[in-house]
């Protein structure tokens, strides 16, 4: 029988770092998590935890690893997926990520060692799960942050979307428009900064990087980002924020500075949440497709779980237009 000494002097590693990037309890260096990673390949090592429950072959539940509990949207999509494994039969077992990538590891660690089915992951910038799950050959599927084809994937259209409703500001007469992006590495904000971009560039306006402000997906760094906004010499006439809790940023900055929303400045944002059209005036948004998100997260993990050597899928769902009045429509 394989033991943890044995990958250890395979790796040329102590028996506790092998522990470490079992369970993700220290940090280690990505060439010694592979090097662990290739040692327990080839020789076959099964972690004591597996090797217990080796007997059943499923578990019939789904891990979901994704972090919820800050942003409104995450936490309908992690509904949407409970709800779609229960009509398959699958329990599902979640744990939030924090989006910070030593604890998103340690939970994905957590996960497969509690024998779960497969994972529903949204990956974290600098992941190193995605390796783990390579390492294992764990079923898994990415869910909105689309980072590699080597994994089932499903996600939004972010790109035409953003570029439409920035369209749409152009088409009311604005020239000046500034835009709240999210968390530097998502895929999500490279794709509705290019959209933003575009949209620009097929009016023929010129990009202003002044007009480009980092709102770290959050509500506090985007209120900040929209006064950085506002302090400009040439402000804008128009903003977009990037997801809807840098949406609630904006607003807070925009009223802070009693500027009125959409006389003197128009707000549109990413991300529909049930109360936007209760606000005066309306939020005009990009509306994800959440419950259909879930059921296809869910629906490419049990295809992947039925047939672990079919070619991956990358599925792109496409978001609608919420126009209401914070744009300047009537």
């Amino acid at each position: 029988m394989v033991t943890m000494d044995d990958v250890a002097s395979r790796a040329g590693v102590s028996t506790s770092t092998v522990s470490h990037v079992l369970n993700g309890t220290r940090k280690v260096s990505l060439t010694t998590v592979q090097a662990v990673q290739r040692a327990i390949q080839d020789l076959g090592y099964i972690p004591n935890t597996l090797a217990r429950s080796l007997a059943r072959s499923s578990t019939s539940t789904i891990g979901v690893a994704i972090s919820a509990l800050s942003n409104h949207y995450f936490s309908e999509t992690v509904h949407a997926i409970e709800t779609e494994c229960a009509k398959h039969g699958y329990m599902m077992l979640f744990v939030d990520t924090h989006d910070d990538p030593e604890q998103e590891l340690r939970v994905v660690t957590a996960l497969h060692h509690r024998r779960v089915d497969g994972i529903l992951l949204a990956p974290s910038t600098g992941s190193r799960a995605l390796e783990y799950l390579r390492a294992f050959e764990m079923p898994a599927v990415l869910v909105d942050r689309m980072m590699s084809v080597q994994f089932d994937q499903v996600g939004v259209e972010n790109t035409q979307s953003t570029q439409a409703l920035i369209t749409h500001l152009i088409e009311h007469g604005h020239r000046r428009i500034g835009f709240i992006a999210g968390r530097a590495g998502f895929g999500t904000t490279d794709e509705r900064v290019a959209g933003y971009r575009a949209a620009l560039q097929a009016a023929g306006l010129d990009f202003d990087p002044q007009l480009l402000v980092n709102g770290g997906s959050s509500s506090e760094p985007a209120r900040v980002a929209t006064a950085q906004l506002l302090a400009l010499a040439s402000p804008p006439t128009a903003i977009m924020a990037g997801n809807n809790l840098m949406t609630l940023g904006a607003m807070h900055a925009l009223r802070d500075a009693h500027i009125e929303v959409p006389g003197q400045m128009a707000l549109v944002g990413f991300d529909d949440f049930d109360w936007a059209d209760f606000f005066v005036p309306r939020l005009t948004l990009i509306a994800q497709p959440v419950k259909e998100l879930g059921a296809q997260a869910v629906n490419l993990l049990l295809q992947r779980m039925a047939t672990p050597t079919a070619p991956t899928q990358s599925v792109r769902l496409a978001p609608s237009l919420q126009l209401r009045n914070s744009c300047g429509c009537h």
